[in-house]
């Protein structure tokens, strides 16, 4: 097994232009130094950094760092990834605008306290990551605490090639096909209780998206996030009438602390970067109805059973 040293995180073969290694770290100290080696070795190659990281460890970071290194981008990844489908468009936009520059990137998906669902979406956040970077120049890290369950551990040496620790750096034997770790990811999501049921066509779209938000008021959804509401159910439930067979049905209930709006049609996703991405414009191949719910909701989960397509949105009460 290929053995990679702490310093530089690069593999020994240097044709290699994207490299998204993982760093296991069991204490405070081990997470500090190891991103901290990270950090500093590719500012000392005069490499932009993004570090998105949860707010503590972000804060932490920042005291060690001070001002030693100017071309730092510090961004709170509880504030900025709560939705793990909105990181990928965050990270993608930093490297276009550092594209020749060989961008770096630190980046933590997942930490205590992350849903069953969210943490689902953030293993698929990170296969996503080895097809949208594949062939660019990119250095990523992702430190991962060892004390996350051990089936979340089990995925992250499936969706990094390298891993390491305080001892150093290992090829991983069971690194996937990140297509493959996204169909895996596409299991069935969990039957709601008693929703409200709304079939809808184009002549109805008005009043479902009145009576999705007549309910979400009724619901305790706060004015401000009704307005997210509206428009992501909006986008859910054009897109089903633009692009999955002219209809659809919408699915309405609440949880604890979450509001959840459900769009089932018979279309279909092809690319699993589809909302990951943000969109082009000029291009007629859409997508921008989905990235537009991403950046709207807590979370999004999408699934592509044989009957067609389902699009689930969250939205936190408050």
């Amino acid at each position: 097994m290929t053995t990679y040293a702490r310093q530089p995180f690069e593999p020994v073969r240097d044709d290699v232009a994207f490299h998204h290694p993982a760093l296991l770290c069991a204490t405070e100290d081990e997470y500090l130094t190891g991103v901290g080696d990270f950090v500093r070795t590719q500012a000392a190659r005069g490499r932009p950094l993004l570090v998105v990281v949860p707010g503590e460890r972000l804060t932490r970071l920042q005291d060690v760092f001070g001002s030693e290194y100017e071309d730092i981008t510090w961004v709170d990844m509880r504030q900025a990834g709560r939705n793990p489908g909105r990181i990928l468009s965050l990270l993608l936009d930093f490297a276009d605008r550092h594209a020749d520059r060989h961008p770096a990137i630190v980046g933590q998906p997942l930490w205590a306290g992350r849903t069953s669902a969210e943490t689902h979406e953030a293993t698929r956040h990170e296969a996503l990551v080895n097809l949208a970077f594949a062939g660019r120049n990119a250095t990523f890290l992702c430190p991962y605490d060892t004390a996350l369950p051990e089936r979340v551990l089990a995925q992250v040496h499936r969706t990094h090639p390298v891993v390491g620790d305080a001892g150093g750096y290992r090829s991983s034997p069971v690194y996937a096909d990140p297509e493959q770790v996204c169909r895996e990811c596409d299991a069935p999501l969990p039957e709601p209780v008693a929703p409200v049921v709304l079939d809808f066509d184009e002549r109805d779209l008005a009043a479902v998206r009145d009576a999705a938000t007549q309910w979400a008021e009724a619901a305790g959804l706060s004015p401000r996030r009704r307005t997210d509401w509206l428009l992501a159910v909006n986008e859910a439930t054009g897109n089903s009438v633009r692009h999955g067979g002219g209809r659809g049905t919408l699915r309405l209930w609440r949880t604890a602390d979450t509001l959840v709006a459900e769009v089932r049609d018979r279309g279909r996703l092809v690319d699993p970067l589809v909302g990951r991405r943000r969109p082009d414009p000029m291009s007629p191949a859409g997508g921008r109805g989905v990235w537009m719910m991403h950046q709207l909701c807590d979370l999004v989960e999408i699934r592509t059973p044989p009957s067609g397509l389902v699009v689930r949105l969250h939205l936190t009460v408050g």
